[in-house]
């Protein structure tokens, strides 16, 4: 407990570091954190143990802003709004504001020897639906014009007049009206994958949308499924809401045989694996809102080891009930504008989308091989977890910048030389400027001075698609590095107050630009973070370049192939 570290009086243990300036030792700091959460928060002094979380008490991010004030107006120096969540417990913090050696340091060293990736993946086929678009070419061509695809949540979903109301303490109700939505989710062939009608009923649409995505994927690869069979191809699917599946539950009466493939998240892999008869591994991979991200590092993972030969990975995320919503309403994520002001003064919160992403993924050097097309290669990838940070649902900076860190050293890249990183970004008064920093440490190793490194984050033009959020950042840099173009991150109009652009080689992209190359490849990196603590980051760079073996035709041509495929007349 607090009582037994406070030792004498805290005049007495103040020192002199250097003529004129004093610092206050960890021991004097520690007795004024637990006098000030003690009067902040209504807890008993003697109550309060050093070592657990700030959040274990109730502190909460206008606390840890309140806290942070006074303690800089108390040491006479300037201290960052969310150092509470870089150091989570009384202890850490004082030994950092002391200069205290800490402890735990060691535990975030990486192991400079770590052994390199000897061949980078190639993105070679991509398929997507995302709120506004459909398809990669759409989906590119909504991000470059700078669209906003949030609307209002459409009829066919929920009665939102039934459950909206503008106070988030109301039980029952949601705070926001609006969201990021795909539509006709609804239709599905089920012919077409040789399924019949009764079994598509009770399939949640979530698996049906994957279906459709992943084999629009594979055409855009140029894979033919029949020449895959039997193959080790493996299928990696980010996945964690299950609307459907609770409302096919709730009603006893209606459950069949197909209600339980229909509705286990493990199949939305599963099908895929089985209906185009892929023998790798098919994992469905739930990590919150990293779920896709960290499907696509296990692919490469997987290729890397040769357990794959050719891998799928991607995610989705639908919304069909108004439940989520309702419990991040009462946790106060939900942007009540329904805007993610990603880096913003007026972030405010986030919101809720859905959509489906797929990339087919093969080593690169195969992919040259066999002539493939690719967008972009990924260097490297890393996935990491918070640990204890100060509350369950709190990002740990220390994490953040150590899961940047393994995937750049992976990638065996400069983090210097990195030109954009799409961020997680949710738009969060104080998750954003925790991500900003350890942003800023990370990409300022190797920089040349001046040289700023973009960020900006798709979640401003279609919201936060959760499991599917991961991917949807990816498929954007990747359609990126392919068009040569850094497209402007939506809703930035005034910076962050507790973001420090001043201090850190980042800014954000506010306005479509070139992709110069005038500094040597074309680099990126991509953020996705879990609720849960899961961090994951991948790193991405231009696709070589090839020559061409496309026909070069003349000017009286004009004949054309349109090939044409379906499962019947």
């Amino acid at each position: 407990m607090a009582g037994n570290l406070i030792n004498g009086e805290l005049a007495n243990a103040i020192t002199a570091r250097s003529p004129g300036v004093e610092t206050y030792s960890a021991d004097a700091i520690e007795k004024w954190l637990v006098d000030k959460l003690s009067e902040l928060l209504g807890v008993d002094p003697g109550e309060i143990d050093v070592r657990e979380p700030f959040a274990s008490y109730g502190m909460g991010s206008t606390e840890a802003v309140s806290l942070s004030g006074e303690l800089a107006d108390w040491l006479g120096q300037k201290v960052p709004a969310d150092l509470a969540y870089e150091f989570p417990t009384i202890e850490t913090l004082a030994r950092h504001l002391s200069g205290s050696p800490d402890e735990s340091s060691s535990a975030s060293g990486l192991d400079a020897h770590r052994e390199m990736e000897s061949d980078p993946i190639a993105i070679i086929g991509i398929g997507c639906r995302f709120p506004g678009s459909s398809g990669p070419q759409e989906f590119w061509q909504s991000i470059h014009d700078g669209i906003d695809a949030i609307t209002e949540v459409p009829a066919d979903r929920f009665n939102l007049n039934e459950v909206y109301d503008s106070d988030p303490t109301l039980a029952g109700k949601i705070n926001t009206r609006w969201g990021g939505f795909v539509e006709q989710v609804d239709q599905f062939d089920p012919q077409f994958f040789g399924i019949s009608p009764r079994e598509a009923a009770r399939m949640d649409p979530q698996q049906r949308l994957l279906l459709e995505v992943t084999w629009e994927a594979l055409e855009d690869a140029g894979q033919v499924p029949e020449k895959l069979t039997g193959s080790q191809t493996g299928v990696f699917v980010g996945i964690s809401n299950n609307d459907y599946g609770r409302t096919q539950f709730s009603d006893l009466s209606r459950i069949d045989a197909y209600a339980g493939t229909g509705n286990a998240l493990s199949i939305a892999a599963n099908r895929i694996s089985y209906l185009l008869d892929f023998r790798g591994p098919s994992i469905a991979i739930d990590t919150a809102c990293s779920s896709s991200l960290v499907a696509v590092h296990l692919a490469c993972t997987s290729l890397h080891s040769g357990e794959s030969t050719l891998a799928v990975a991607g995610g989705v995320n639908l919304i069909l009930s108004p439940a989520i919503t309702m419990n991040f309403t009462k946790a106060g994520v939900m942007a009540p504008d329904g805007r993610c002001k990603t880096f913003d003064a007026g972030a405010n919160g986030y919101v809720r989308s859905e959509g489906a992403g797929v990339v087919v993924l093969k080593p690169l050097s195969r992919a040259i091989a066999d002539s493939d097309p690719i967008y972009a290669v990924i260097r490297g990838s890393a996935v990491n977890q918070d640990g204890r940070s100060n509350g369950l649902m709190a990002p740990n900076p220390v994490a953040q910048e150590a899961v940047l860190r393994e995937a750049y050293l992976r990638a065996n890249v400069s983090p210097g030389d990195v030109q954009y990183v799409e961020a997680h970004g949710t738009g969060t008064l104080l998750g954003d400027p925790i991500e900003a920093r350890a942003l800023g440490r990370v990409l300022a190793e190797g920089r040349v001075p001046g040289q700023l490194c973009a960020i900006g984050s798709v979640k401003t033009n279609i919201g936060h698609c959760e499991a599917a959020a991961g991917v949807a950042g990816l498929i954007k840099v990747a359609l990126a590095l392919r068009h040569a173009e850094i497209p402007a991150s939506l809703h930035f109009q005034e910076p962050n107050p507790h973001i420090p652009f001043d201090e850190l080689p980042i800014r954000v992209q506010t306005r479509p630009a070139p992709w110069s190359g005038e500094i040597g490849a074309a680099l990126a990196g991509v953020s996705s973070f879990g609720f849960g603590g899961t961090n994951a980051h991948v790193v991405l760079q231009q696709a070589p370049a090839l020559p061409s073996k496309n026909h070069e035709a003349s000017a009286d041509e004009s004949c054309y192939l349109l090939p044409l495929s379906a499962r019947s007349p």
